[in-house]
């Protein structure tokens, strides 16, 4: 991932309009919209207003291969091993659908996951395949050695997070992937809260299948979401949803056609088109910045708040994990209401989550720290 000079955090600061209303510090769950990115969303408006379908403003072509092509170098992929989806789940839903399993195979899933990674599996039950799960560790190599100690013989998929939503700690990717790989396992992502945050290379990590969304750490739209699947696995999944995107030379209608498209096939017919210029313009922004840059510098505010709430006295789940880097700051305070705390901020304009009676704050780069000064003085209060 090359590195990028650094960039002017208070003039990117200033793209975001939200800044003058409130702190948002839910960037993990979902993200705001800034300048740039309303004006190419209401230029290609302006275009289509004109010249419908015929318009020379963000063409389909051009949007999907720029999207594709940072997306590729981003996570260490082919573009064509990437399709643009709706959401995690869907993603999940498709490789779940996809992979070829028999009664008495087992699952392995996350304990206390998100469930757009655990409903798409559970249809399996129903073909005499089991789910389990491994339980979490409050440190990544008690995690991995809870997950080995739940591999056996009938395992053939493990599918976990790349951070645990609720604490915000991430999962050794490498070791998991290095291991399954011994094994004969499948490895499938939910890289929701991981991709633009960490440096997620699926290929390095033994990842097979991926999905993740657009608008976490990509700053994207709600509603836009990525599959990846290596290429060498596309053709031996079951493809359940064949549609008019789906084949090759999609634009002729007629005669129907057999070949399929590589992992875009998965764009089964007319897409979201909107949500691609938006999400065009904020990964063409976070690669401006420098991918590398944006993840130290989430890295340096989640730690600059993560030292004044130890200073005010609060417990932070990442102390458990001092040695991995998160962008995501679960703390508690002992003798305090979590619940009231959220609902204070929120009327005070600071958006958090309530996560397994912790609260959860996630910084991005377009807030400054004294915006998470003002958030430890409220909290002080």
């Amino acid at each position: 991932m090359k590195t990028n000079p650094s960039p002017d955090w208070t003039k990117l600061q200033h793209l975001y309009p939200i800044n003058r209303e409130m702190i948002w510090l839910n960037n993990c769950g979902t993200t705001p919209v800034n300048t740039d990115t309303i004006h190419a969303v209401n230029e290609y408006l302006q275009g289509y207003a004109t010249r419908g379908g015929q318009t020379d403003v963000r063409r389909y072509p051009t949007v999907k291969k720029v999207i594709r092509t940072i997306l590729a170098e981003l996570l260490g992929v082919d573009a064509e091993e990437l399709s643009l989806i709706h959401h995690t789940n869907e993603g999940i839903g498709f490789i779940s659908l996809g992979l070829k399993l028999k009664a008495g195979d087992r699952i392995l899933l996350l304990e206390n996951e998100y469930p757009s990674n655990i409903y798409p599996w559970e249809h399996w039950k129903e073909k005499g395949v089991s789910i389990s799960f491994v339980p979490m560790s409050e440190t990544p190599d008690g995690f991995l050695e809870n997950l080995k100690s739940s591999i056996t013989p009938d395992v053939k998929v493990v599918s976990l997070s790349a951070v645990h939503w609720c604490t915000g700690m991430p999962f050794p990717l490498e070791e998991i992937g290095s291991y399954l790989a011994e094994k004969g396992i499948e490895f499938v992502l939910d890289g929701a809260q991981g991709v633009g945050l960490l440096p997620v290379r699926p290929r390095e990590m033994g990842i097979s299948y991926m999905a993740f969304p657009a608008w976490k750490w990509l700053l994207g739209p709600l509603g836009l979401g990525v599959l990846y699947i290596a290429k060498e696995k596309l053709e031996g999944l079951n493809f359940p949803f064949k549609g008019t995107g789906s084949v090759v030379n999609d634009e002729v209608y007629l005669p129907y056609r057999e070949e399929l498209k590589g992992t875009d096939r998965y764009e089964i017919s007319t897409v979201n088109f909107i949500d691609w210029v938006y999400f065009q313009s904020t990964l063409e922004m976070l690669h401006k910045v420098g991918f590398h840059n944006s993840m130290e510098r989430i890295y340096e505010l989640a730690d600059y708040l993560s030292d004044k709430l130890r200073d005010a006295g609060w417990k932070l789940a990442s102390d458990h994990f001092p040695d991995f880097k998160t962008g995501i700051v679960v703390a508690e305070k002992e003798g305090e209401s979590m619940e009231n705390m959220v609902s204070d901020l929120k009327k005070n304009g600071v958006m958090c989550a309530l996560r397994l009676g912790r609260i959860r704050f996630s910084p991005h780069i377009y807030l400054a720290k004294e915006q998470l000064d003002r958030v430890v003085d409220l909290l002080s209060r």
